[in-house]
């Protein structure tokens, strides 16, 4: 055979598409990058094409070879209803224009698979168009999973409804669960059909990897003698009470006070806490790229019970100070209470969170071990998620017909 007919017979670089809806926080999109920056590394050629709502997704890192979509934002209002984040427009045309910008890149892109997290479908279906042209271009389809969606009563009448369990069984050749089985799981909990089941994979838990050298020197942590305690509450949009309460606690503590509001804090809410920040003595970031190497560097940490944070900082076995969020899902609580029961954190609930209670949490943390924190992580839980889905997906397209 020539050297031509080996050329034309040589599969071409794959390309995946990676479709998060975003209508609250970051962590569908930063799942997303630490997954393509994963997949690029193992399959140099390939390209990624991002679909995000998120307005900061060019900040968060993109790896080479991959792409954003940028899609008209999405505010969650409640459960299973959205808004317009910036456009005055009614929902059903952000729905439809959304929509049609998926299906398009999904037919002019062609990728080899598609791989979507959390809501099958998207807000309103927004993505089911985008499924079948997929499907009748050959290509594969695979939902994300983060460990933990809800309590098993609000799943079940999500995927109840609307014939979304029986949509996931007609269009995702794989379901990648972000977690582990023995920690939390969804076949059982959430009661996946036969089928489902069969094409479910356990990755372990996905992270964003940081260097965290060069912060200390930026954030001067190092010509303290104090210890420094981080507060942050993922992209921000509902974390105004926990922050107030944090900078309150942290004023003539012996303990330094560092807080990293999101990107995503309303603008007179950020204004209250800047001012705060600047009469308590605590250094106030809205946004700070990579975060999670933060961890490495801090004493203790405060946070809510978003997957991507804890697990980010579970890694680092720096003590946390968990204050989950319970509305309008309690997701952040059921990871909490499932990590409190490993040893890996503290848990105070939202309704008991006051100045007095969180320093007290925050000197409980301090006297907390490192080593043993990480010891306890490393025994429960494995943390190579991104690579372990970026295989999935790689075999995913390996079986796509030429």
């Amino acid at each position: 055979m020539t050297h031509q007919a080996d050329s034309r017979l040589e599969q071409p670089p794959p390309r995946f598409l990676l479709y998060s809806h975003d209508g609250f926080g970051l962590g569908h999109t930063r799942r997303h990058v630490a997954i393509a920056a994963a997949l690029t590394k193992m399959a140099p050629r390939a390209s990624v094409l991002l679909a995000s709502g998120v307005d900061d997704v060019y900040r968060l890192g993109l790896p080479p070879s991959v792409e954003a979509l940028k899609l008209p934002g999405l505010r969650k209002v409640a459960n299973g209803e959205y808004q317009s984040r910036r456009l005055g427009i009614p929902a059903h045309e952000i729905r439809a224009l959304r929509s049609a910008l998926l299906t398009a890149a999904v037919k002019s892109f062609r990728p080899d698979v598609v791989l979507v997290d959390k809501h099958p479908f998207g807000p309103g279906g927004e993505f089911a168009e985008a499924l079948s042209a997929l499907k009748e271009q050959g290509g594969r389809a695979a939902l994300g999973l983060r460990d933990i969606l809800d309590e098993r009563p609000a799943v079940l009448s999500e995927w109840n409804a609307g014939g979304v369990r029986e949509g996931i069984g007609q269009f995702y050749d794989r379901v990648l669960v972000y977690g582990e089985r023995a920690v939390f799981d969804p076949i059982a909990e959430y009661q996946f059909s036969k089928q489902i089941a069969e094409r479910t994979r356990f990755c372990g838990y996905v992270l964003n990897h940081e260097d965290p050298d060069h912060l200390a020197a930026a954030l001067n942590l190092e010509s303290h003698n104090r210890p420094a305690v981080i507060a942050t509450t993922g992209g921000g949009e509902d974390g105004f009470f926990l922050l107030e309460t944090f900078i309150r606690a942290a004023a003539d503590a012996p303990w330094r006070g560092i807080v990293v509001t999101g990107p995503m804090t309303p603008e007179h809410e950020l204004k209250t806490l800047r001012g705060m920040a600047d009469d308590s003595g605590v250094a106030l970031y809205s946004f700070l790229y990579n975060l999670p190497a933060l961890f490495f560097l801090v004493n203790a940490l405060v946070s809510m019970g978003g997957y991507n944070t804890l697990t980010e900082a579970i890694i680092t076995g720096v003590p946390i100070v968990c204050v989950p969020r319970v509305a309008p899902r309690r997701e952040q609580q059921l990871r909490a209470q499932a990590f409190e029961r490993l040893g890996l954190l503290h848990t105070l609930q939202p309704n008991q969170l006051c100045v007095e209670t969180l320093r007290h949490s925050v000197q409980t943390a301090l006297k907390g071990s490192r080593r043993e924190n990480l010891d306890r992580a490393c025994a429960a839980l494995t943390f190579d998620g991104a690579r372990q889905a970026g295989g999935h997906l790689l075999a995913l397209a390996a079986e796509r017909p030429a």
